[in-house]
């Protein structure tokens, strides 16, 4: 299967304010649950939790990728759908578009639908 890489806000750097049901602990929690879950449905996946900067978003990018071959990337609702985070959602978009040509993207709309966006799109990628 494809090497997939899972991008995400990391849970310190997210302004818990609009969202009073939630706060860093519960959000971590969700996602390593979300996380342990892709990787016992077989998924080869890479985890990268970045910072709202852009520039430091796009190094943490870099670092995790490496080397590596990626044929899909999932980006979690955190990143692209807060219009403050428009600039870091492109600028992440584009860099992994230019790393690896070919690269399919999905989406989720919370840590318990990343399966699901994955399932839509590896098998096209494997």
């Amino acid at each position: 299967m494809a090497k997939i890489l899972m991008v995400g806000l990391h849970p310190n750097a997210i302004d818990y304010s609009p969202y009073p049901d939630l706060d860093e602990a519960t959000l971590s929690a969700r996602i390593e649950q979300g996380l342990a879950a892709v990787r016992a449905a077989g998924f080869d996946a890479e985890h990268c939790l970045v910072g709202v900067d852009p520039d430091e978003a796009e190094k943490t990018v870099r670092a995790v990728v490496g080397e590596d071959s990626v044929a899909l990337a999932m980006f979690g609702a955190g990143v692209r759908m807060a219009a403050e985070h428009t600039v870091l959602f492109e600028r992440l978009i584009n860099l992994l578009v230019a790393q690896a040509p070919g690269i399919r993207f999905c989406f989720n709309t919370s840590p318990e639908t990343t399966i699901d966006a994955l399932r839509r799109w590896a098998p096209q990628v494997s």
